[in-house]
């Protein structure tokens, strides 16, 4: 099975991941049917995707007892059963991974979200992860906080492959992208081959959206609600241009030509929240060449049935954006303020997610010990 949008999408240079694992898609041979019929090349993960895996059905059930049997702890219980899920999922994907020179085929997983905030631990809690799953196809998430940025640079360093997530603002993703380039420096003059490491950046997209948006009825002023429903595609539109500014640079083409990749865009949160908005809108506008969009299957689906793939819609968009952001700051949006409350919440969703995980497990070894 072949699907002409999705064949669109991806010719126009879009790689198509799925944002979401679970161990029935594993074991049910889901996941390798969406590689094959739906143009699926890579995974993302986060502690919520995880949360609710755990919290469904009986898949986990046969591990749970084996750990509980040995006497793991609930934290070790987690990490046997998420390092497990992502390590199968690699193996599922090796074979995009060595077609693709190793650019897809990718799977991630994310740093232990109460960590956001704790530099050092992060980055061992990275190198951890990266040796536990031990696969070349692996991404380790490391949020983009201010404690982030240097924990993705000494990570980058070790010559391990990175995801960073919960960017919203183009001011942290220029950040985030001076981290990577120092880190691949790093890695070149600590002797890793450059070449090997791979990165994305989860530039989020809907809770953008969703954010302005309610300050934008709020206000409840026929100037602002004109703008309604435009901030999240200006806003992913300007993280384009200035990574082609990043890496349009002497610097990075020096790395460039000693075999660096660069990290490239990741748009993320893609599945639309408002149903007064088209459920395709964050796929069909964010098409631009070498960016990654990781949907939920719901996203997919709807992009295979009835998405509007026209080519690229983002490069050149750089003055039409910049003006909507102008307008909601002349009308009184504090976009400063957007974008803190967009991570802090980002932060605290994953923080959530990883308490109900460590619930959901803890019950499970106490109804597997009987």
């Amino acid at each position: 099975m072949s699907n002409e949008k999705l064949n669109a999408l991806s010719d126009a240079g879009v790689s198509i991941w799925l944002d979401d694992l679970s161990r029935e898609r594993l074991n049910t041979g889901n996941l390798a049917e969406l590689i094959r019929d739906w143009n699926v090349t890579g995974v993302t993960t986060n502690p919520t995707i995880f949360a609710n895996a755990l919290s469904k059905g009986e898949s986990y059930d046969e591990q749970v007892r084996e750990l509980a049997a040995r006497g793991a702890d609930v934290d070790a219980t987690v990490r046997e059963i998420t390092t497990t899920d992502v390590r199968n999922a690699c193996d599922v994907f090796r074979d995009i991974y060595s077609a693709t020179n190793g650019v897809d085929g990718r799977v991630s997983i994310e740093v232990d979200p109460r960590l956001a905030h704790d530099t050092d631990r992060t980055i061992a809690e990275a190198q951890d992860l990266w040796k536990t799953v031990d696969r070349p196809n692996l991404l380790i998430k490391i949020p983009a906080t201010l404690a982030g940025l240097p924990a993705i640079t000494k990570t980058l360093a070790e010559g391990i492959s990175v995801n960073v997530t919960l960017i919203f603002s183009i001011e942290r993703y220029q950040a985030v992208m001076d981290a990577f380039i120092e880190g691949i420096e790093q890695a070149k003059a600590n002797g890793h081959d450059i070449s090997r490491i791979h990165s994305v950046a989860s530039f989020f997209v809907s809770r953008v959206d969703s954010e302005i948006d309610k300050r934008i009825d709020a206000a409840d002023t026929a100037e602002l609600k004109a703008l309604r429903g435009q901030a999240a595609i200006a806003n992913a539109r300007l993280a384009y241009q200035a990574y082609l500014d990043a890496f349009g640079t002497d610097r990075w083409k020096a790395l460039a030509d000693a075999g660096a990749n660069a990290q490239r865009p990741l748009w993320a949160s893609t599945g639309v929240k408002d149903p007064a908005y088209s459920d395709t809108r964050y796929v069909d506008e964010l098409v631009a060449p070498n960016t990654v969009n990781t949907m939920p299957e719901k996203t997919l689906h709807a992009t295979a049935d009835h998405g509007k793939i026209e080519g690229d819609k983002v490069t050149g968009t750089q003055e039409q954006a910049q003006e909507v952001f102008d307008a909601l700051s002349d009308a009184g949006i504090d976009l400063d303020d957007v974008f803190k409350v967009l991570e802090d919440e980002g932060v605290d969703k994953f923080e959530k997610s990883w308490t109900e995980l460590l619930e959901t497990v803890t019950g499970q070894l106490e109804k597997a010990k009987g």
